[in-house]
């Protein structure tokens, strides 16, 4: 693994970010910002006690199942420890030369104490408080409650989930994908900011290039199957459902099985590529027992010109990916002629997706159109026209990977936050 993508640094003497959660996403969000020495402090919140010494929470920190150690994350193989002046007392430590604060006190947004520590930007990664609507004093917490403890701007690592029906989107609250709309982000209005989830941010990178080259009115219809890693959500053995649960399947063994579940992919994808909104699309998701890295697997149906030749073929469609790579200068997308499997994507670092080129493939098939059926044309036009015309549809399946935790969706959402930071402590 190589270290996260640098920018420049906050030109503030002091940028203090906030985490709050220690689950995957906000662990590997904490690798993250260590790594790019972005924030000169970071305070993380994980609400409660855990272990029996802050000894344990560093060793959590320090070592990960699935990318190995943080000091190899860091620095390779042969790197030593880098977490050192571990303080019990005041909940202190320091990993590679940036202090750390764990506050293990308070599970409500609203009681963490950010404007102690001066924690202007938190990321909120429990997965808990998604609706931006939600007031500060909800009984069950809420992410604005953030905002009323000191922070001025969240970034949940999560799509939004507004839970009264009908309530309209917040006028301050945005979902962002960077390098697709992060253009839209307006910091004089925007406090609460939705970085979509692992697999809408691939999907948009996979979407937007077919977008810029065909145009809207020539994509007729997409799919996508998400071929998921399993998450938090997912038990280890079988268990049985607590009250009200209707996804029964979330509740048996990931080692075990391959669990279907639901995306809120397609929803999400519309509020990052508003054109999106006039094409039918299907998501779909599949829980498969790895630990990480994750396949998108998108089908698109094109249109093609009636009476001549289909032209989208295979290498077109590759061609505007490798295009698309030489174009984005961040590497948030590449292309590969490579023959992967999900294990050589953990750990790639940068991109929010790696086209699988050599799994392309495009199938042209002919719609015939009756010309009788239509009804409002005059008889006198019919009788001038063909019975039936044919029209060429060309679909093209295409191949996405991506690493939905270190590598892709973390990077992205560590990238977003130092952008939303630079302008908060400008």
């Amino acid at each position: 693994m190589t270290k996260g993508r640098k920018v420049d640094m906050i030109s503030a003497k002091r940028a203090v970010l906030g985490i709050n959660g220690m689950g995957r996403i906000g662990k590997l969000s904490l690798w993250n910002h260590i790594s790019r020495k972005y924030f000169s402090e970071i305070v993380v919140n994980i609400g409660r006690k855990a272990g029996t010494s802050l000894q344990d929470i560093a060793l959590y920190i320090e070592k990960d199942s699935s990318y190995g150690s943080l000091h190899q994350f860091l620095y390779g193989y042969k790197a030593g420890r880098v977490i050192e002046n571990v303080n019990e007392e005041k909940g202190t430590m320091t990993i590679d030369g940036i202090p750390v604060t764990i506050l293990r006190e308070s599970r409500n947004p609203l009681t963490i104490p950010w404007n102690r520590y001066g924690a202007k930007v938190v990321v909120e990664a429990t997965g808990q408080f998604k609706d931006p609507a939600a007031l500060p004093d909800a009984k069950e917490g809420a992410a604005r409650g953030h905002l009323e403890a000191g922070a001025e701007r969240v970034i949940v690592s999560a799509p939004f989930k507004i839970k009264e029906k009908g309530r309209p989107m917040p006028d301050d609250a945005a979902t962002i994908v960077i390098g697709i709309n992060d253009d839209t982000y307006d910091n004089s209005q925007h406090r609460i900011i939705s970085a979509a989830s692992c697999t809408t941010t691939c999907l948009a990178y996979m979407i937007k290039p077919l977008l810029d080259y065909f145009g809207q009115q020539k994509i007729l219809s997409a799919s996508m199957a998400t071929v998921h890693a399993s998450t938090g959500t997912q038990q280890v053995l079988d268990r049985l459902p607590k009250s009200g649960v209707t996804d029964l399947r979330k509740n048996r063994s990931i080692m075990n099985n391959i669990i279907l579940t639901t995306t809120g992919a397609a929803k999400t994808l519309e509020l990052v590529i508003p054109e999106m909104k006039k094409i039918g699309f299907i998501a779909e998701s599949v829980r498969v027992p790895t630990s990480s890295g994750s396949l998108i697997i998108l089908v698109v149906t094109f249109s093609e010109e009636a009476n001549k030749p289909p032209v989208i073929d295979r290498e077109l469609v590759n061609k505007i990916y490798r295009d698309a790579e030489q174009k984005e200068k961040r590497g948030y997308i590449k292309y590969t002629d490579e023959q992967n499997v999900s294990s050589d994507i953990v750990g790639h670092y940068g991109p929010a997706t790696i086209i699988e080129g050599h799994e392309t493939h495009i199938r042209t098939a002919f719609a015939t159109i009756e010309l009788s059926k239509f009804s409002q044309l005059p008889p006198e036009v019919l009788r001038k026209l063909p019975p039936s015309i044919e029209i060429p549809i060309t679909q093209a399946v295409i191949y996405g990977w991506y690493d939905n935790e270190l590598g892709s969706y973390t990077n992205m959402l560590g990238d977003l936050t130092a952008k939303i930071g630079s302008m908060v402590y400008q």
